[in-house]
């Protein structure tokens, strides 16, 4: 699949459906110059105008084609447009207090984020809550991002070659959490159905090994973050890592991001019955409301969520498929996974 930045345009704030149309963040930060508010971050201003247009340009997406084309990767039009990754890649300011969650889609981000929450918010329950998770490439997250007061924690799926700019000149420290790509196939297979059917888990899955799907190639994702491995401000941790030793984990988190904890504090986290929630992500599905885009399943199905579930689910052809690709694909990267 091939795209441009400009092949998507926002018609509910009057630009022309062509590559030639005027980038409406252009305009504002042209805007913004004449008001002579270029020299400061981007917060109220910039707010005050996704809120106000954010009903119509969610009108506009749920009307579109479910994913649109930016930089060659599929992204939900639900979620964010070419403008949006535009301005996030090239404009949005990260500050150097700022806590960053990243991770490939259902890799064990919002799990990781909700742990960065109760530690940052000295141990407090009622910061573990997903609802509270900011996903910069979203709509409602670069809204809440930019009036967020600091410190920030913040989520991302974005490969690294999309991510803002601004990341490499501050001291913000991100974790990059990954899992085994069979688990991450099976999980991306069945909650694909709330943009589009995905068809059968065979056909998905050369689809996935392709990078023909939303955020793109896994391999590439994880590849490019890797990459940062050996910087002082990035920490990668695998989901397989934390659900074998959640103390352990929040310990290594605590100490990268240089907290001060003692044993109850720690345990306050890893025996959180709100984290047991999120690391077993028990999927009961076999229950389907009329309507539903995912009706077209005829067989009860639960996914557990937990590491190697994908043994109940993939069959040993596909097995064997994922097994010729996997090596080539990941060779270089540099690191063993708990699944090689």
């Amino acid at each position: 699949m091939v795209g441009s930045t400009g092949s998507f345009l926002v018609t509910s704030l009057g630009m022309s459906h062509c590559e030639e149309g005027p980038n409406w963040l252009l305009l504002l930060r042209m805007r913004q110059v004449e008001e002579g508010a270029a020299e400061k971050p981007p917060t109220s201003h910039l707010t005050h105008h996704w809120t106000a247009h954010l009903p119509g340009l969610l009108l506009r997406f749920s009307m579109s084609s479910p994913f649109f084309v930016y930089n060659g990767i599929l992204f939900p039009t639900a979620l964010s447009s070419a403008e949006s990754l535009t301005y996030l890649e090239k404009e949005f300011r990260f500050l150097d207090d700022d806590l960053l969650s990243v991770s490939y889609p259902k890799s064990g981000g919002h799990w990781m984020a909700e742990i960065l929450s109760a530690i940052q918010h000295e141990w407090d329950p009622s910061w573990v809550c997903s609802e509270k998770i900011t996903w910069i490439e979203t709509f409602d997250g670069m809204k809440t991002a930019l009036k967020y007061p600091p410190p920030r924690i913040l989520a991302s799926h974005l490969p690294i070659n999309l991510f803002p700019k601004t990341f490499l000149e501050s001291k913000a420290k991100v974790i990059y959490t990954l899992r085994n790509p069979k688990d991450v196939l099976v999980l991306f297979h069945y909650c694909y159905k709330k943009w589009k059917d995905p068809g059968r888990l065979d056909e998905f899955l050369e689809e996935f090994l392709d990078g023909n799907v939303s955020h793109g190639s896994w391999f590439d994702h994880v590849k490019g973050w890797l990459q940062m491995k050996k910087r002082e401000n990035f920490l990668f941790i695998t989901v397989e890592e934390l659900k074998q030793d959640l103390r352990g984990s929040v310990e290594k988190i605590c100490q990268f991001l240089g907290k001060e904890l003692n044993s109850q504090q720690i345990d306050s986290v890893a025996e959180n019955p709100s984290f047991h929630k999120v690391k077993n992500e028990a999927m009961p599905i076999s229950s389907r409301k009329r309507g539903s885009v995912s009706m077209h399943i005829k067989q009860p199905l639960v996914l557990t969520g937990l590491p190697g579930d994908w043994k109940n689910h993939v069959t040993v052809a596909q097995n064997e498929i994922f097994d010729r690709f996997y090596p080539s694909h990941i060779k270089g990267v540099g690191v063993s996974f708990p699944w090689d």
